[in-house]
């Protein structure tokens, strides 16, 4: 679609090009500049069109028709007066602009802020009213005449001169009639190494009352997702050195990871433990984005030095969409919920210069995975982690459920054969236990055949093998953090498939980390028995 704005300046400019030289032009191309010219003679001097003639009738295809017509009625009359000018490049570069991407990072203009005032505030949403022209959609205002800057996000044009913002900080002692100045570009934060270890707010001030952030860039926090062609291809584990994840739903550097969970299963602790064995095998950095209720976690994680990579977003503007007036969806969701969830995600991605590991701890309403926002997030990511209160309630930690967990790079030719057919062994071990706990828990074991009794002894046992202490939780725990590298946790599922470590008792296998700590435990519960 071609708005009228831009229209209205590649028209202009190429009007003035065919009618400014004395040109033996066609009947034709005197024909469509004669229109042109009406078209341009209605605009005033702000460039605001009050009216469109019989331009408006004519299709976009053909008003390309008549930009091409122009310019090559132009061409011998420029190159007669003006040799060195190259017009067919300088009239293809007008039409660029009809198909041209928002810059985000565009500076502010040199002309003076737009002002506007304030006619109606309602809880977090404000309405600002301006006189001129109304400032773009997700451009920064702010409130004059206050001892504490307040930032406004424009969300939405109401009618010809309001717009409906959101307020980065609390309205309170907000009147009507009050000014607010238009910074002509969107929020922008601080970025470059003066971050590491800072805490700032969404509108990048520090508040982690450690003095000002020392870096003159920044960034918006509104950009266009990259390129397709920017993007990488290759697929890489991510060795994380928590053996359920990296067995059986292993992450893809640069991908999108979900952990799924009710309340208290710990998705916090692991997303600490991830950020942790990040920092410490791989040498990158993290990022926590607290959103809504995560603040809080956000300000725990500080304080024990974690730095981390989670991403909140579906329950805090479901909120805010209400406030703006939009009709609800199912559960009271936001009806542009797939939409804005795609925006985000897609700025997630590995390109050719660095990647992105997002680890997003999603909130799962009373353990349903149906629900509308878990639901919209699984289509955009490349590994589901989903822990359980079931497997919680056994005093397995980390509680992942290593059946409803998935990933996308679980393929031999990525993973390699014989971590895949590991991988498999052990889902279909504990599928066939899971099987056979009904008949357990109703004739007991006894009524077993033996080799169900041997699928069930090792089924415990890799059940068992599946915990792991973490480094960030030895205060809690009172055991040593353990990071196992891929090989090893490999090598240990394969051993029990194998029945090589049949005899050993179950508690043995109970948060360790590599198989050999598993024999080491045996022989110590050996002769505390003795």
């Amino acid at each position: 679609m071609i708005t009228l704005s831009r229209l209205h300046v590649i028209i202009s400019y190429c009007c003035f090009s065919a009618l400014s030289f004395n040109t033996d032009a066609c009947a034709e191309a005197q024909f469509l500049c004669r229109h042109v010219c009406c078209a341009c003679a209605l605009s005033d001097s702000s460039g605001t069109i009050h009216q469109l003639p019989s331009l408006c009738l004519i299709p976009p295809s053909a008003i390309l028709m008549m930009l091409g017509t122009v310019g090559r009625c132009c061409t011998g009359a420029l190159q007669a007066l003006k040799p060195g000018l190259t017009p067919l490049k300088a009239l293809n570069g007008a039409p660029a602009a009809l198909f041209s991407r928002r810059d985000y990072a565009a500076p502010a203009a040199a002309a003076a802020a737009a002002s506007g005032r304030i006619v109606a505030v309602i809880g977090a949403v404000v309405d600002v009213q301006f006189d001129e022209d109304l400032p773009p959609i997700l451009n920064a205002l702010e409130v004059a005449g206050r001892d504490t800057r307040l930032v406004l996000e424009v969300a939405q044009h109401l009618g010809e001169n309001t717009v409906r913002t959101i307020a980065m900080d609390g309205t309170e002692g907000l009147v009507r009639g009050q000014r607010v100045l238009d910074t002509g570009a969107p929020i922008r934060i601080p970025v470059g190494p003066e971050t590491l270890g800072r805490i700032m707010n969404v509108i990048g001030e520090p508040i982690d009352e450690r003095g000002p952030i020392t870096t003159k860039q920044t960034a918006p926090i509104h950009a266009e997702a990259p390129e397709f062609t920017d993007m990488s291809v290759e697929q890489e584990i991510l060795v994380t050195g928590i053996k359920v994840v990296d067995l059986l739903a292993p992450y893809a550097k640069g991908g999108k990871i979900g952990l799924f969970g009710g309340a208290g299963v710990g998705k916090t602790v692991l997303i600490m433990e991830l950020i942790n064995n990040v920092a410490k095998a791989h040498g990158g950095y993290s990022v926590f984005a607290g959103v809504g209720e995560r603040t809080r976690e956000g300000n725990d994680l500080y304080h024990e030095m974690i730095e981390s990579g989670v991403i909140n977003l579906k329950d805090t503007t479901s909120k805010v969409s209400a406030l703006l007036g939009r009709i609800p969806s199912a559960v009271g969701y936001q009806p542009t919920l797939a939409t804005d969830m795609g925006t985000m995600q897609e700025r997630i991605t590995t390109t050719k210069k660095g990647s992105i590991t997002s680890v997003q701890a999603i909130y799962v309403p009373a353990d349903d995975l149906t629900d509308p926002a878990p639901a919209t997030t699984f289509a955009h990511l490349d590994a589901t982690t989903v822990l359980s209160r079931a497997i919680a309630e056994l005093g397995i930690y980390p509680a992942v459920d290593p059946l409803d967990s998935t990933s996308r790079i679980m393929d031999p030719n990525i993973v390699g054969s014989e971590h895949y057919d590991v991988a498999r062994g052990v889902q279909k071990i504990l599928q066939d236990y899971k099987s056979l706990q009904d008949i357990i828990a109703i004739l007991g074991m006894d009524e077993l055949s033996e080799e169900d009794k041997l699928t069930v002894a090792r089924a415990r046992k890799i059940q068992r093998f599946l915990s792991q202490p973490f480094q960030v939780a030895e205060v809690f725990t009172g055991h040593l953090g353990k990071l196992v590298p891929l090989k090893d946790t490999i090598k240990g599922f394969k051993a029990i498939l194998g029945g090589e470590y049949d005899a050993l008792p179950e508690q043995a296998f109970y948060m360790v980390g590599p198989i050999e700590e598993v024999v080491l435990k045996a022989e110590k519960l050996a002769e505390e028995h003795s």
